[in-house]
């Protein structure tokens, strides 16, 4: 029995050569849709290359939507009407051949992304009233209409917010600046478990705020330690992830989020909770915006969701607050582009956000599966269907040491530091991003590089005298 056998470009990477060589053959209707690649190991025997090789190549065919990976099945042609791939398609870890980049916390790659994006902005085009619409200025906080649809987006999410309450922002990232920026004074304290979102660190960096550490466990923010730090001097916020750590994917429990309530009215401190990285209703706890409504400002965005490149996102914020951040956000930009507001709205009330989110919702399951499957005797922690894996290395293992001969694998991870606040020590572990590998199959052959460089013995230390 013949197998199809491509033709390779000799000046181009394999890899990249055999993933050109699906996107030609599908093009031009040599393989056809539905067709089921030939097996990995049979094609690089026929090509006489690795089986590594061919791994790739399918994984970039994949990242490209010319195919589909079944577990257990194999790689099928998803069909000649994909389109061209484009070169703005072109990622962080394509800059250097080979690497499996699980550094940044991504969605799982899928073309309907891509593709309801097309269909959202195709749309748009066709209307002139929304695109005068587009063209002219608009209220700081987003039309009335965009509000309404990004809360009833968001309640179908199992968030239910009130309109009213909310402001379109420039993604999360952007909605945790505004608080920073309209809440606080420079040299003022907030406070922050002591491994938290790098986004955060930053953000406060640049607003010359002093930042806090506070303990956490499997539980979440110690309230103890949280309450202590009250009774010397309370701080102006405290930033929360309650249901995941950015790294260790800890939950807050609900008891824990009862006290902070409580510990925010006692002390007069504001919290700002962000929901960013999603996960699905039922591992979520209760928001602490509904807990504390008065003095809790909520961030979340369609990064996690359907696509960073977006840009957009929401903030919830208490009755009081709201004039304060509209003019916050009219200083820093007067108003968030409502083309991309509207791409975003349309994409949101699409049959389309609904079948994305359901397979990433169940595709990050299957890659925390797999990952906790191969690593269950270095204990990793995160949540089922969260989108990063927090790894606490083995004694005698360094992180740095890890990272660079993992990096001199074509693996890359980030280390602990940049989620270390203030001078906190870093302990030694490693962040996994499950979602960003462009397939399974990319994600299993990172995993075997990790166990590999996991078991080999560190190499004796420095003699000193």
């Amino acid at each position: 029995m013949t197998i199809w056998t491509p033709t390779l470009d000799p000046e181009a990477p394999r890899y990249r050569a055999i993933s050109d060589a699906i996107a030609g053959a599908i093009r031009s209707g040599e393989l056809a849709a539905g067709e089921r690649l030939p097996p990995q190991r049979r094609l690089a025997d026929a090509l006489g290359v690795t089986v590594g090789t061919v791994t790739r190549a399918y994984a970039e065919a994949e990242r490209q939507g010319w195919v589909t990976a079944r577990v257990g099945s194999g790689t099928y042609v998803r069909g000649a009407e994909v389109a061209e791939p484009s070169p703005f398609l072109a990622t962080r870890a394509e800059a250097h051949d080979g690497l499996i980049d699980l550094s940044l916390s991504l969605p799982p790659p899928h073309p309907l992304r891509a593709t309801t994006l097309g269909r959202a902005l195709a749309e748009i085009a066709r209307d002139e009233a929304v695109l005068r619409h587009c063209v002219n200025y608009q209220p700081e906080r987003g039309l009335p209409r965009h509000r309404e649809q990004l809360a009833a987006w968001m309640g179908r999410l199992g968030m239910p917010v009130d309109p009213e309450a909310l402001m379109v922002t420039q993604g999360g990232q952007h909605g945790i600046d505004l608080a920073l920026r309209a809440l606080t004074r420079p040299g003022e304290r907030i406070a922050a478990d002591a491994l938290t979102y790098p986004g955060l660190i930053g953000a406060a960096r640049l607003a010359h705020l002093k930042t806090l550490p506070v303990p956490l466990d499997d539980s979440g923010m110690d309230m103890d330690a949280l309450a202590r730090l009250c009774a010397q001097q309370p701080p102006r916020l405290v930033y929360v992830t309650p249901d995941q750590n950015n790294p260790t994917g800890a939950p807050m429990d609900e008891a824990r989020r009862e006290r902070l309530a409580e510990l925010a009215a006692r002390h007069d401190f504001w919290i700002l909770e962000d929901g960013v990285q999603y996960l699905p209703a039922s591992e979520r706890g209760t928001p602490l915006y509904r807990l504390a409504p008065e003095r809790t400002l909520f961030t979340f965005s369609t990064a996690k969701v359907l696509a960073g490149g977006l840009r957009i996102g929401a903030l919830v914020i208490p009755e009081a607050l709201r004039e304060r951040l509209g003019a916050t956000l009219r200083a820093q930009s007067w108003m968030v582009p409502p083309l991309m507001v509207e791409a975003a709205c349309r994409w949101v009330e699409s049959e389309d956000a609904a079948t994305l989110l359901a397979w990433q919702t169940a595709e990050l399951g299957e890659r925390q599966r797999l990952a906790r499957a191969r690593l269950a005797g270095y204990a990793p922690t995160g949540r089922p269907h969260g989108s990063n894996l927090w790894l606490p290395l083995p004694e005698g293992v360094r992180a740095a040491e890890l990272l660079a001969d993992l990096e001199r694998h074509g693996v890359r991870l980030t280390g602990p530091e940049p989620f270390c606040v203030g001078s906190e020590p870093a302990p030694q572990a490693v962040r996994l991003c499950l979602g960003a590998a462009a397939s399974r199959e990319a994600l299993s052959q990172a995993l075997a590089t990790l166990l590999e460089s996991l078991q080999t013995p560190p190499p004796p230390p420095w003699r000193t005298l």
